[in-house]
């Protein structure tokens, strides 16, 4: 691993399996993977897609944490969901979770995530917010 270049691991099986990080932080920068609904700890998944939302801002709220960083220091979000009437669901968690925040975000609906159960996977970019 070259210096300045820190892996955050969310404890999924996935990660190491298929060979990615949940975060990797470089620099002031954090990029978060693409992250879908599981409650990690339990490895459990909600057939609700907010709910499922709700989930992944949980993982990456902690993944941002363990970086140095918190949800207000996303500046850039990439939100994939496999029904278009899955978007005012996210989005609505999206506002509750980032409403006073306003990251530059994109919603893209794709026919399938890896998984059937899977319904929206989210990636973050964050940077490091220096605080006194």
């Amino acid at each position: 691993m070259r210096p300045g270049r820190r892996l955050i691991s969310s404890g999924s099986p996935f990660e190491r399996a298929y060979g990615y990080s949940r975060a990797v932080v470089s620099g002031d920068e954090i990029h978060v993977s693409g992250t879908t609904g599981y409650d990690y700890a339990h490895m459990t998944m909600p057939d609700n897609v907010a709910e499922q939302t709700r989930n992944v801002y949980a993982t990456v709220a902690e993944v941002l944490k363990e970086a140095g960083a918190e949800l207000s220091d996303v500046v850039r979000l990439r939100t994939y969901v496999t029904d278009a009437a899955f978007c005012e669901p996210v989005l609505a968690v999206q506002g509750e979770t980032f409403g006073a925040i306003r990251p530059a975000a994109t919603i893209i609906v794709v026919s399938a995530l890896l998984k059937p159960e899977m319904k929206v996977e989210i990636e973050a970019h964050a940077r490091i917010n220096r605080r006194g």
